[in-house]
């Protein structure tokens, strides 16, 4: 059977070829919707716009580490993000060291787009992943490149014995050729337009693979470092990992396919346009979060709503996973289950809550 050549093998490697005529429709979409949602967001005034980042950053986070089936507890994610932001916010939490690390890194990554990509700045990455040195129930190299002392580094998937093999990195050895080339590419002004490198980054970055783990959650956070710059801000009003997360299954696919290919990268480049325009298009559903979340307490912030209250009603406006019930009420708040039914029910006579149809033991409310 003939063995796979794969992209990082090319003779030319890493010089990447693209139809930049075929890219200028799709890119000229995203370019304008950048522009757009720059502008819309601006109107808000900065109590909104403040809560509009809040909630993208939060989707950033989350959904980064979802797609390696990583999940992270929304409240926690809020709360670090809040705290490093400056921002006050009803109810903060206590967060893990994993949910900081990733949270650290994602704001490393959009806040400071203006200072260079070095390797120190990848490894400081690297180590706010995996603040304890370890993968789930595996020791891993932190804060270093790979060394592949257990065979060469492989995305495989399938059942032990029926594995099958999508990538084969390049070998340890290479990694600070590899990576040199990379960090100066990277930090070298072009005239590539800065969306596009933020796509060829991706590709780049994952197919060099210089991490035992973490890997992709890292090349996405370079891609959102990229369209920082791209548009000049420290404001992130969409997410782009929360569109890989929902089409993850053609991401996987073509990153795959671009992998085993050659050095054209039109279609790959393509597909990530086309990503980061459905991804400035649902921006549109954190913005309707936001200004009904603003029209809620705008209608019953005068209605003597006390902190118990506030605390739940903003979890519930934030997405509060599951269904409410007084259960839950007394445990958040830390109150007899006689204080959480007094609390509800005072809202329900304020019309602000309202009782599910299911009754008895399994009594829930909802948002009126």
């Amino acid at each position: 059977m003939r063995r796979i050549i794969y992209i990082h093998e090319q003779k030319n490697w890493p010089n990447f070829r693209w139809n930049a005529e075929a890219l200028i429709p799709v890119l000229s979409k995203v370019r304008n919707l950048q522009g757009l949602l720059t502008g819309r967001m601006e109107a808000l005034g900065i109590n909104l716009r403040n809560e509009a980042l809040l909630e993208t950053l939060s989707q950033d986070v989350l959904k980064t580490s979802e797609i390696e089936g990583e999940i992270l507890d929304r409240e926690q994610v809020r709360s670090s993000l809040a705290r490093r932001l400056g921002m006050e916010i009803v109810g903060l939490i206590e967060s893990d060291r994993n949910v900081d690390g990733v949270v650290e890194m994602m704001l490393d990554a959009t806040q400071r787009y203006d200072q260079k990509l070095t390797k120190d700045r990848l490894f400081g990455w690297h180590a706010a992943l995996f603040p304890t040195g370890w993968s789930g129930m595996y020791k891993i190299r932190v804060g270093n490149w790979r060394e592949d002392t257990g065979g060469p580094m492989q995305v495989v998937s399938g059942a032990m014995g029926k594995e099958k093999v999508h990538f084969e990195a390049p070998s340890s050895d290479l990694l600070s050729l590899e990576m040199e080339k990379f960090i100066s590419w990277v930090n070298k002004a072009s005239s590539d337009d800065l969306v596009i490198k933020s796509g060829i980054a991706h590709l780049w970055f994952l197919t060099i693979h210089p991490f035992e783990d973490g890997n992709g959650r890292i090349a996405r956070a370079i891609t959102d470092f990229f369209l920082s710059k791209s548009e000049m801000t420290k404001q992130r009003f969409y997410s782009m990992s929360a569109q890989i997360r929902i089409e993850r299954k053609d991401y996987y696919a073509l990153l795959e396919k671009t992998q085993k290919g050659n050095l054209d990268i039109t279609e790959w480049l393509s597909w990530f346009l086309n990503c980061l325009h459905n991804a400035l298009k649902s921006s549109e559903e954190i913005l309707e979060k936001v200004l009904f979340k603003h029209s809620f307490w705008k209608e019953n912030n005068e209605k003597g709503i006390n902190e118990r209250q506030k605390k739940i009603l903003n979890k519930m406006l934030d997405g509060f996973t599951g269904k409410l019930n007084s259960s839950k009420w007394a445990k958040i708040n830390k109150v007899s289950k006689d204080t959480a039914i007094r609390d509800i029910q005072d809202l329900i006579k304020k019309n602000i809550l309202v009782q599910d149809a299911s009754g008895g033991r399994s009594t829930t409310y909802s948002l009126k």
